[in-house]
Protein backbone atom coordinates (compact mmCIF):
# COMPACT_ATOMS: atom_id res chain seq x y z
CA UNK A 1 0.00 0.00 0.00
CA UNK A 2 1.77 3.33 -0.98
CA UNK A 3 1.40 6.41 0.97
CA UNK A 4 1.97 9.14 -1.66
CA UNK A 5 0.68 12.82 -1.23
CA UNK A 6 -2.61 13.45 -2.82
CA UNK A 7 -2.01 14.06 -6.56
CA UNK A 8 -2.81 17.69 -7.87
CA UNK A 9 -5.58 16.11 -9.87
CA UNK A 10 -6.77 15.27 -6.47
CA UNK A 11 -6.99 18.15 -5.05
CA UNK A 12 -8.51 20.27 -8.01
CA UNK A 13 -11.16 17.53 -8.27
CA UNK A 14 -14.38 19.48 -9.74
CA UNK A 15 -16.50 19.05 -6.53
CA UNK A 16 -13.95 20.40 -4.33
CA UNK A 17 -14.65 23.90 -2.91
CA UNK A 18 -11.48 25.99 -3.36
CA UNK A 19 -12.78 29.25 -2.16
CA UNK A 20 -12.10 29.39 1.10
CA UNK A 21 -9.81 26.34 1.99
CA UNK A 22 -10.05 27.10 5.76
CA UNK A 23 -13.45 26.55 6.01
CA UNK A 24 -14.97 23.13 7.34
CA UNK A 25 -16.76 22.27 4.40
CA UNK A 26 -13.61 22.69 1.82
CA UNK A 27 -11.20 21.10 4.49
CA UNK A 28 -13.89 18.49 4.82
CA UNK A 29 -13.85 18.12 0.82
CA UNK A 30 -10.23 17.85 0.48
CA UNK A 31 -9.81 15.26 3.13
CA UNK A 32 -12.15 13.01 1.36
CA UNK A 33 -10.65 13.91 -2.52
CA UNK A 34 -7.40 13.02 -1.13
CA UNK A 35 -8.97 9.73 1.08
CA UNK A 36 -10.40 8.54 -2.69
CA UNK A 37 -7.06 9.38 -4.00
CA UNK A 38 -5.17 7.11 -1.97
CA UNK A 39 -7.62 4.04 -1.91
CA UNK A 40 -7.43 4.45 -5.94
CA UNK A 41 -3.87 3.95 -5.79
CA UNK A 42 -4.27 1.32 -3.56
CA UNK A 43 -6.38 -0.62 -4.81
CA UNK A 44 -4.12 0.20 -8.37
CA UNK A 45 -1.77 -1.80 -6.60
CA UNK A 46 -3.38 -4.70 -5.47
CA UNK A 47 -4.13 -5.23 -8.82
CA UNK A 48 -0.25 -4.86 -9.75
CA UNK A 49 0.64 -7.26 -6.78
CA UNK A 50 -1.75 -9.75 -7.81
CA UNK A 51 0.03 -9.96 -11.67
CA UNK A 52 3.40 -9.96 -9.52
CA UNK A 53 2.21 -12.98 -7.66
CA UNK A 54 1.73 -14.79 -10.92
CA UNK A 55 4.69 -14.13 -12.27
CA UNK A 56 7.21 -14.41 -8.77
CA UNK A 57 5.36 -15.38 -5.95
CA UNK A 58 8.21 -15.79 -3.82
CA UNK A 59 8.60 -12.02 -3.57
CA UNK A 60 6.02 -12.61 -1.10
CA UNK A 61 5.13 -13.33 2.34
CA UNK A 62 1.92 -13.21 3.84
CA UNK A 63 0.64 -12.89 7.15
CA UNK A 64 -3.08 -13.37 7.78
CA UNK A 65 -4.81 -14.72 10.92
CA UNK A 66 -7.99 -14.91 13.29
CA UNK A 67 -9.37 -14.63 16.46
CA UNK A 68 -10.39 -17.97 18.11
CA UNK A 69 -13.64 -16.67 19.05
CA UNK A 70 -15.82 -19.43 17.62
CA UNK A 71 -16.19 -21.77 14.47
CA UNK A 72 -15.12 -21.00 11.17
CA UNK A 73 -18.26 -20.25 8.83
CA UNK A 74 -18.85 -19.80 5.43
CA UNK A 75 -19.00 -16.08 5.01
CA UNK A 76 -15.21 -16.78 6.44
CA UNK A 77 -14.58 -19.31 3.95
CA UNK A 78 -15.63 -17.28 0.78
CA UNK A 79 -14.28 -14.06 2.27
CA UNK A 80 -10.90 -15.40 3.35
CA UNK A 81 -10.02 -18.86 3.72
CA UNK A 82 -10.28 -19.76 0.39
CA UNK A 83 -7.94 -17.19 -1.14
CA UNK A 84 -5.30 -18.71 1.37
CA UNK A 85 -5.59 -21.77 0.11
CA UNK A 86 -5.03 -20.04 -3.43
CA UNK A 87 -1.93 -18.10 -2.50
CA UNK A 88 -0.43 -21.28 -1.15
CA UNK A 89 -1.14 -23.31 -4.21
CA UNK A 90 0.45 -19.98 -6.17
CA UNK A 91 3.45 -20.67 -4.04
CA UNK A 92 3.16 -17.79 -1.76
CA UNK A 93 4.55 -18.16 1.64
CA UNK A 94 2.14 -17.19 4.16
CA UNK A 95 1.90 -17.43 7.81
CA UNK A 96 -1.33 -17.66 9.49
CA UNK A 97 -2.06 -16.42 12.89
CA UNK A 98 -4.08 -17.65 15.67
CA UNK A 99 -4.38 -14.31 17.72
CA UNK A 100 -5.39 -16.51 21.51
CA UNK A 101 -3.89 -13.29 23.16
CA UNK A 102 -6.55 -10.90 21.34
CA UNK A 103 -9.28 -13.10 22.66
CA UNK A 104 -8.22 -11.49 26.32
CA UNK A 105 -8.36 -8.17 24.94
CA UNK A 106 -12.01 -7.64 25.73
CA UNK A 107 -13.37 -10.26 27.83
CA UNK A 108 -13.00 -11.14 31.64
CA UNK A 109 -11.70 -15.19 31.09
CA UNK A 110 -10.37 -17.00 27.91
CA UNK A 111 -13.56 -19.71 28.02
CA UNK A 112 -13.29 -22.97 25.86
CA UNK A 113 -10.53 -21.75 24.32
CA UNK A 114 -7.95 -24.33 23.96
CA UNK A 115 -11.02 -26.40 22.26
CA UNK A 116 -11.70 -23.29 19.66
CA UNK A 117 -7.87 -22.56 18.67
CA UNK A 118 -8.07 -27.09 17.76
CA UNK A 119 -11.08 -25.81 15.76
CA UNK A 120 -10.25 -23.49 14.08
CA UNK A 121 -6.48 -25.38 13.28
CA UNK A 122 -8.74 -28.53 11.88
CA UNK A 123 -11.16 -26.29 9.75
CA UNK A 124 -7.70 -24.37 8.26
CA UNK A 125 -6.57 -27.73 7.50
CA UNK A 126 -9.56 -28.93 6.05
CA UNK A 127 -10.21 -26.73 3.76
CA UNK A 128 -6.69 -27.27 2.06
CA UNK A 129 -4.54 -25.62 4.05
CA UNK A 130 -0.80 -27.44 3.93
CA UNK A 131 1.12 -27.41 6.95
CA UNK A 132 4.58 -28.43 5.13
CA UNK A 133 3.74 -25.31 3.31
CA UNK A 134 1.78 -22.82 5.60
CA UNK A 135 3.03 -21.71 9.00
CA UNK A 136 -0.09 -21.53 11.72
CA UNK A 137 0.81 -20.66 15.01
CA UNK A 138 -0.12 -18.59 18.01
CA UNK A 139 0.28 -15.87 19.64
CA UNK A 140 0.99 -17.05 23.32
CA UNK A 141 3.49 -19.27 21.65
CA UNK A 142 5.89 -16.76 20.21
CA UNK A 143 7.57 -14.62 23.05
CA UNK A 144 9.73 -12.92 20.57
CA UNK A 145 7.14 -11.72 18.86
CA UNK A 146 5.20 -10.16 22.02
CA UNK A 147 8.32 -8.81 23.18
CA UNK A 148 8.41 -6.44 20.17
CA UNK A 149 5.20 -4.66 21.90
CA UNK A 150 7.92 -2.69 23.68
CA UNK A 151 10.08 -0.85 21.28
CA UNK A 152 6.83 -0.25 19.00
CA UNK A 153 5.19 1.28 21.72
CA UNK A 154 7.80 3.61 21.53
CA UNK A 155 7.06 4.64 18.40
CA UNK A 156 3.02 5.84 18.61
CA UNK A 157 1.02 8.21 20.63
CA UNK A 158 -2.05 7.76 22.94
CA UNK A 159 -3.95 10.25 20.22
CA UNK A 160 -2.87 7.67 17.52
CA UNK A 161 -4.39 4.16 19.00
CA UNK A 162 -7.57 6.47 20.13
CA UNK A 163 -8.02 7.25 16.49
CA UNK A 164 -7.74 3.61 14.90
CA UNK A 165 -11.23 2.87 14.08
CA UNK A 166 -11.23 -0.62 15.98
CA UNK A 167 -10.58 0.97 18.85
CA UNK A 168 -12.42 4.42 18.35
CA UNK A 169 -15.67 1.69 17.76
CA UNK A 170 -15.10 -0.37 21.09
CA UNK A 171 -14.16 2.61 22.69
CA UNK A 172 -17.78 3.94 21.68
CA UNK A 173 -18.94 0.37 22.32
CA UNK A 174 -18.25 -0.16 26.04
CA UNK A 175 -21.31 0.24 27.47
CA UNK A 176 -19.27 2.13 30.16
CA UNK A 177 -16.96 -0.64 30.51
CA UNK A 178 -13.28 0.70 31.00
CA UNK A 179 -10.86 0.16 28.04
CA UNK A 180 -8.03 -2.66 29.06
CA UNK A 181 -4.58 -1.44 28.00
CA UNK A 182 -4.78 -4.79 25.71
CA UNK A 183 -7.51 -3.27 23.37
CA UNK A 184 -5.98 0.22 23.61
CA UNK A 185 -2.53 -1.26 22.11
CA UNK A 186 -4.17 -3.65 19.91
CA UNK A 187 -2.85 -1.33 16.70
CA UNK A 188 0.90 -1.74 18.04
CA UNK A 189 0.16 -5.73 18.84
CA UNK A 190 -1.39 -6.09 15.19
CA UNK A 191 1.53 -4.51 14.03
CA UNK A 192 4.08 -6.94 15.67
CA UNK A 193 2.07 -10.05 13.96
CA UNK A 194 2.93 -8.15 11.18
CA UNK A 195 6.18 -7.33 11.03
CA UNK A 196 7.95 -10.05 13.18
CA UNK A 197 7.83 -11.99 10.05
CA UNK A 198 9.18 -9.67 8.21
CA UNK A 199 5.65 -9.78 5.92
CA UNK A 200 5.27 -7.58 3.06
CA UNK A 201 1.34 -8.68 2.41
CA UNK A 202 -1.04 -8.64 4.31
CA UNK A 203 -4.55 -9.19 2.92
CA UNK A 204 -7.35 -7.37 4.48
CA UNK A 205 -10.44 -5.02 3.10
CA UNK A 206 -10.84 -1.91 2.40
CA UNK A 207 -12.07 -0.79 6.21
CA UNK A 208 -8.57 -2.29 7.24
CA UNK A 209 -6.55 -0.43 6.07
CA UNK A 210 -5.86 2.45 8.71
CA UNK A 211 -4.55 -1.63 10.77
CA UNK A 212 -2.07 -1.76 7.82
CA UNK A 213 -1.24 2.13 7.74
CA UNK A 214 0.15 1.46 11.32
CA UNK A 215 2.16 -1.49 10.73
CA UNK A 216 4.14 1.05 7.97
CA UNK A 217 3.88 3.61 10.46
CA UNK A 218 5.93 1.61 12.64
CA UNK A 219 8.59 0.37 10.68
CA UNK A 220 9.11 3.64 9.25
CA UNK A 221 9.77 5.38 12.55
CA UNK A 222 11.76 2.53 13.70
CA UNK A 223 13.76 3.07 10.98
CA UNK A 224 14.17 6.77 11.66
CA UNK A 225 14.34 6.19 15.20
CA UNK A 226 16.75 3.41 16.15
CA UNK A 227 18.34 2.58 12.26
CA UNK A 228 19.49 -0.43 11.60
CA UNK A 229 21.04 -3.83 11.68
CA UNK A 230 22.46 -4.18 8.46
CA UNK A 231 23.22 -0.23 6.90
CA UNK A 232 21.88 -1.20 3.71
CA UNK A 233 18.64 -2.46 4.73
CA UNK A 234 15.64 -1.22 7.18
CA UNK A 235 15.40 -3.84 9.26
CA UNK A 236 11.40 -3.64 9.03
CA UNK A 237 10.07 -3.64 5.56
CA UNK A 238 6.39 -1.66 4.60
CA UNK A 239 3.74 -4.43 4.08
CA UNK A 240 1.16 -3.64 1.21
CA UNK A 241 -2.03 -4.55 0.99
CA UNK A 242 -3.56 -7.32 -0.96
CA UNK A 243 -7.15 -5.95 -1.25
CA UNK A 244 -9.63 -8.74 -0.52
CA UNK A 245 -12.71 -8.92 -4.35
CA UNK A 246 -14.31 -11.76 -2.49
CA UNK A 247 -18.09 -11.25 -2.45
CA UNK A 248 -19.83 -10.52 0.44
CA UNK A 249 -22.22 -12.77 2.57
CA UNK A 250 -24.97 -11.66 4.66
CA UNK A 251 -26.23 -14.04 7.37
CA UNK A 252 -29.19 -16.23 6.69
CA UNK A 253 -31.33 -13.23 8.90
CA UNK A 254 -30.12 -11.12 5.89
CA UNK A 255 -28.15 -9.19 8.76
CA UNK A 256 -24.43 -8.73 9.06
CA UNK A 257 -22.85 -12.44 8.96
CA UNK A 258 -21.74 -13.33 12.75
CA UNK A 259 -20.78 -15.89 14.55
CA UNK A 260 -22.33 -14.32 18.06
CA UNK A 261 -26.10 -13.36 16.15
CA UNK A 262 -26.35 -17.34 15.10
CA UNK A 263 -27.06 -16.30 11.70
CA UNK A 264 -24.15 -18.42 10.02
CA UNK A 265 -23.64 -21.66 8.54
CA UNK A 266 -20.40 -23.37 10.05
CA UNK A 267 -17.62 -25.70 8.22
CA UNK A 268 -18.14 -28.37 10.73
CA UNK A 269 -21.95 -28.54 10.34
CA UNK A 270 -23.51 -31.72 8.88
CA UNK A 271 -25.81 -32.04 5.81
CA UNK A 272 -28.81 -31.77 8.14
CA UNK A 273 -28.19 -28.81 10.38
CA UNK A 274 -27.24 -26.64 6.93
CA UNK A 275 -30.17 -27.54 5.85
CA UNK A 276 -32.26 -26.77 8.92
CA UNK A 277 -30.73 -23.00 9.04
CA UNK A 278 -31.25 -22.73 5.43
CA UNK A 279 -34.94 -23.54 5.52
CA UNK A 280 -35.79 -20.94 8.02
CA UNK A 281 -33.42 -18.42 6.02
CA UNK A 282 -35.25 -14.94 5.34
CA UNK A 283 -36.16 -14.09 1.44
CA UNK A 284 -38.96 -11.83 0.54
CA UNK A 285 -42.58 -12.16 -0.74
CA UNK A 286 -41.63 -11.85 -4.42
CA UNK A 287 -41.66 -15.41 -6.13
CA UNK A 288 -39.66 -14.94 -8.95
CA UNK A 289 -36.20 -15.07 -7.48
CA UNK A 290 -33.77 -12.46 -9.44
CA UNK A 291 -30.38 -11.20 -8.62
CA UNK A 292 -30.73 -7.43 -7.24
CA UNK A 293 -28.22 -7.59 -4.40
CA UNK A 294 -29.69 -3.53 -4.07
CA UNK A 295 -33.13 -4.08 -3.76
CA UNK A 296 -33.66 -7.80 -2.75
CA UNK A 297 -31.08 -8.43 -0.27
CA UNK A 298 -31.73 -11.51 1.03
CA UNK A 299 -32.72 -13.24 -1.83
CA UNK A 300 -29.70 -12.33 -3.62
CA UNK A 301 -27.77 -13.14 -1.03
CA UNK A 302 -29.33 -16.68 -1.24
CA UNK A 303 -28.15 -16.80 -4.88
CA UNK A 304 -24.75 -15.51 -4.46
CA UNK A 305 -24.11 -18.70 -2.01
CA UNK A 306 -25.70 -21.51 -4.82
CA UNK A 307 -23.18 -19.53 -7.43
CA UNK A 308 -20.01 -19.58 -5.18
CA UNK A 309 -20.93 -23.13 -3.67
CA UNK A 310 -21.52 -23.99 -7.13
CA UNK A 311 -18.72 -22.45 -9.50
CA UNK A 312 -21.66 -20.23 -11.68
CA UNK A 313 -22.84 -16.72 -12.18
CA UNK A 314 -25.48 -15.18 -9.61
CA UNK A 315 -27.26 -14.16 -12.76
CA UNK A 316 -27.20 -17.92 -14.22
CA UNK A 317 -28.73 -19.47 -11.00
CA UNK A 318 -31.40 -17.00 -10.61
CA UNK A 319 -32.55 -17.27 -14.25
CA UNK A 320 -32.35 -21.20 -13.48
CA UNK A 321 -35.13 -20.77 -10.46
CA UNK A 322 -37.19 -18.30 -12.12
CA UNK A 323 -40.67 -18.30 -11.11
CA UNK A 324 -40.17 -21.63 -8.90
CA UNK A 325 -39.93 -19.16 -5.78
CA UNK A 326 -38.23 -19.22 -2.55
CA UNK A 327 -38.45 -22.55 -1.50
CA UNK A 328 -36.68 -24.23 -4.76
CA UNK A 329 -34.18 -21.48 -3.89
CA UNK A 330 -33.24 -22.84 -1.02
CA UNK A 331 -33.20 -26.12 -1.88
CA UNK A 332 -30.72 -25.46 -4.67
CA UNK A 333 -28.44 -23.34 -2.32
CA UNK A 334 -28.65 -26.13 0.33
CA UNK A 335 -27.71 -28.57 -2.36
CA UNK A 336 -24.79 -26.58 -3.55
CA UNK A 337 -23.51 -25.84 -0.44
CA UNK A 338 -23.71 -29.91 1.01
CA UNK A 339 -21.57 -30.97 -2.45
CA UNK A 340 -19.28 -28.33 -2.08
CA UNK A 341 -18.68 -29.07 1.81
CA UNK A 342 -18.92 -32.57 1.67
CA UNK A 343 -15.36 -33.15 1.29
CA UNK A 344 -14.03 -30.26 3.62
CA UNK A 345 -16.45 -31.83 6.22
CA UNK A 346 -15.69 -35.71 6.05
CA UNK A 347 -11.55 -34.32 6.07
CA UNK A 348 -12.34 -31.95 8.84
CA UNK A 349 -14.16 -35.23 11.22
CA UNK A 350 -11.48 -37.15 10.23
CA UNK A 351 -8.63 -34.14 11.86
CA UNK A 352 -10.90 -33.66 15.20
CA UNK A 353 -10.54 -36.95 15.95
CA UNK A 354 -7.09 -36.81 15.53
CA UNK A 355 -6.07 -34.34 18.29
CA UNK A 356 -2.56 -35.77 18.40
CA UNK A 357 -1.98 -34.78 14.57
CA UNK A 358 -3.51 -31.27 15.49
CA UNK A 359 -0.97 -30.74 18.50
CA UNK A 360 2.17 -31.79 16.47
CA UNK A 361 1.18 -29.33 13.41
CA UNK A 362 0.47 -26.66 15.46
CA UNK A 363 3.86 -27.59 17.38
CA UNK A 364 5.21 -27.44 14.30
CA UNK A 365 4.24 -23.90 13.14
CA UNK A 366 4.88 -22.75 16.42
CA UNK A 367 8.64 -23.40 16.42
CA UNK A 368 8.71 -21.96 12.66
CA UNK A 369 7.44 -19.03 13.77
CA UNK A 370 9.39 -18.74 17.15
CA UNK A 371 12.72 -19.26 14.72
CA UNK A 372 11.52 -16.27 12.34
CA UNK A 373 10.75 -14.24 15.60
CA UNK A 374 13.40 -14.91 17.33
CA UNK A 375 16.07 -13.82 14.12
CA UNK A 376 13.86 -10.27 14.40
CA UNK A 377 14.40 -9.53 17.47
CA UNK A 378 18.31 -9.78 17.38
CA UNK A 379 18.46 -7.68 14.53
CA UNK A 380 15.84 -5.30 16.66
CA UNK A 381 18.33 -5.68 19.43
CA UNK A 382 21.36 -4.66 17.08
CA UNK A 383 19.54 -1.54 15.33
CA UNK A 384 18.86 -0.47 19.35
CA UNK A 385 22.15 -0.87 20.78
CA UNK A 386 20.86 -3.86 23.26
CA UNK A 387 23.23 -6.68 22.28
CA UNK A 388 24.91 -6.98 25.85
Amino acid sequence: MSNPRPTAAAVAAPDVPTADPTSGSAADALEQASSAASLQRTVDRSAQIERDIKVDPGRFRVLTGDRPTGNLHLGHYFGTLANRVALQRQGVETLILIADYQVIADRDGVGQLRDRVYSLLADYLAIGLDPDETTIFTHSSIPELNQLMLPFLSLVTEAELRRNPTVKAESDDTGGRPMSGLLLTYPVHQAADILFCKANLVPVGKDQLPHLEQARVVARRFDERYGRADPAHPVFREPEALLSSAAHLLGTDGAKMSKSKGNTIELGMDADATAAVLKKAVTDSQRHITFDPQNRPEVSNLVLLAALSSGREPQDVATEIGDAGSGALKKVVTEAVNDHFAPIRARRAELAGDPAYLQSVLRRGNERARDIAATTLDQVRAAMSMQY
